[in-house]
């Protein structure tokens, strides 16, 4: 398999990433929300201005695999990974995996010692897998649904750059 390429999101890539979004949220998580659960959670990418407003409040960065976009992640604040979402096709290829890497390195090298995420259910084993300790339970109201996830904290290994005596 290739690697997918990574580069930064631009405001003209805000309505493929909202189809990513909708796409991911509705055929990868069906086992751990209904469907009005997941509808509501899609409608988050109904308002493209509010969608691409959140897109840019932080570092949001696209796997690209063939020059499609299969996936993104947002790093807000540097110490907060505030979105994931990878195409069902692209699902369990790395791509995820790449995007949290890269955003885990950056955020070791702006100076950060912890990363955290809200992690829906489905992605909890996939963030536990990578080191990132549950903290606590969650309940969020989205148009009328309650989903949970879950507070779950990495600590960054420290930045390569930085040499000990």
């Amino acid at each position: 398999m290739t690697a997918p390429a990574l580069r930064p999101y631009l405001p003209a890539d805000a309505a493929a990433l909202a189809e990513i979004f909708r796409i991911s949220i509705d055929e990868l998580t069906q086992e751990d929300y209904g469907e009005a659960q997941r509808e509501a959670w899609i409608s988050i990418a109904d308002d493209p201005a509010a969608f691409a407003t959140r897109l840019g409040k932080g570092l949001t960065i696209i796997a690209s695999l063939d020059g499609e976009p299969v996936g993104f992640a947002s790093l807000v604040g540097n110490e907060e990974l505030d979105l994931l979402y990878v195409t069902p096709d692209a699902a369990g290829q790395g791509v995820g995996s790449t995007l949290v890497d890269a955003l885990e390195r950056l955020a070791s090298a702006r100076g950060s010692k912890a990363l955290m995420t809200n992690a829906s259910d489905t992605a909890r084993p996939f963030f536990e897998k990578r080191g990132y300790i549950a903290q606590s339970r969650n309940t969020v109201l989205i148009n009328g649904e309650w989903l949970a996830n879950t507070s779950m904290t990495k600590t960054l290994a420290a930045n390569a750059n930085v040499k000990g005596s």
